[in-house]
């Protein structure tokens, strides 16, 4: 891992970043426990590639910034300002869900006054969404960057190349991170594509191209810092390729017995890691957080188990526009 110094960071950020990681994978590991005791129907993990959203996340300005998630970015979304209450409530369908009101699908994220946009279910649309986003803020000379996220897999899809294609034309204020997992749910890389790394396609779309490690936050927070800053410089946009690890299957449905279990490497454990050896927190520090957020998860999930379900009279309220013709 780079020196966090060289990157502008301190150690009050560390431990910042480090907290947001673990509460979004102990929020992540209780809601696939849930799913295989039978109370929620679908979950799709983020676990291993929290590196790759923190460090991304705390490299933008919230206030600002928007972001296009796609449907494994729940640590992305923690740090930009969803609650683990209202994840828990969209993940069990409640009508308290602030993304759909329980209608949606468990990690299609939204949360308009934290500048995260609207998700839908098909692949790498939300990168246009993100596009269309740092257009508008070119128009309107405005100092603010969209950045949207996607697996590789989704890199091969028409949506991909066209946006890009676009930014790089325009000259957007735009950062596209390709968080590479190195499997598209069961497919790997090199049934995937020819390029030896994705981030070698910036070129061919007029943009700057990064390949970092994406189990390094601290490195991924310095590539992201960097793409921002040429972003509202008018210097365009920046493809970045992340490469992350996915522990888990790809949902909750698949069996991964495709892929090998053994070396995975953990971005939450060389994290801790790192900490310790730069004697940024200590054993009681540690264990002081996971008890904090076990509490905090532990509030979330008993709140949305008890919230109510949406009325089936709400079946089409925000799906349909409602005209009032008297």
């Amino acid at each position: 891992m780079i020196d966090y110094k060289e990157a502008g960071l301190n150690a009050a950020d560390l431990k910042e970043m480090y907290r947001t990681m673990l509460l979004a994978r102990k929020l992540d590991e209780r809601m696939w426990l849930l799913n295989r005791a039978g109370k929620l129907p679908f979950v799709i993990s983020c676990q291993g590639q929290e590196a790759t959203q923190v460090g991304a996340g705390y490299a933008l300005n919230k206030e600002m910034d928007v972001i296009s998630p796609y449907y494994r970015d729940l640590a992305l979304v923690t740090h930009f300002g969803m609650t683990p209450q209202e994840t828990m409530l969209s993940a069990f369908a409640k009508r308290g869900d602030i993304s759909s009101g329980g209608k949606q699908m468990p990690s299609h994220f939204s949360k308009k006054e934290a500048n995260i946009l609207t998700q839908g279910s098909c692949v790498a649309t939300q990168l246009l969404h993100a596009v269309g986003a740092s257009y508008k803020f070119k128009m309107d000379n405005e100092e603010r960057v969209a950045v949207t996220t996607l697996g590789e897999g989704s890199s091969n899809q028409g949506d991909f190349h066209e946006g890009l294609n676009f930014v790089g034309v325009h000259n957007l204020p735009f950062i596209c991170i390709i968080e590479n997992n190195k499997y598209a749910i069961s497919v790997p890389v090199d049934l995937q594509y020819g390029a030896e790394k994705l981030s070698d396609r910036a070129i061919g779309y007029g943009m700057h191209g990064d390949h970092i490690d994406g189990n390094d936050p601290i490195a991924v927070y310095k590539a992201v810092k960097e793409a921002r800053q040429r972003a509202i410089s008018g210097e365009g946009g920046t493809l970045i390729e992340a490469m992350s690890t996915r522990l888990t299957a790809h949902s909750s449905d698949d069996d991964d017995s495709y892929r090998e279990k053994k070396n995975r490497e953990d971005c939450l454990v060389k994290f801790r890691e790192y900490l310790e050896s730069y004697d940024i927190a200590e054993e009681s520090w540690f264990e002081s957080m996971e008890q904090e957020l076990k509490s905090e998860i532990n509030d979330a999930t008993k709140h949305a188990e008890q919230a109510p379900y949406p009325d089936p009279a709400e079946t089409l309220t925000n799906v349909y526009e409602e005209v009032n013709n008297g």
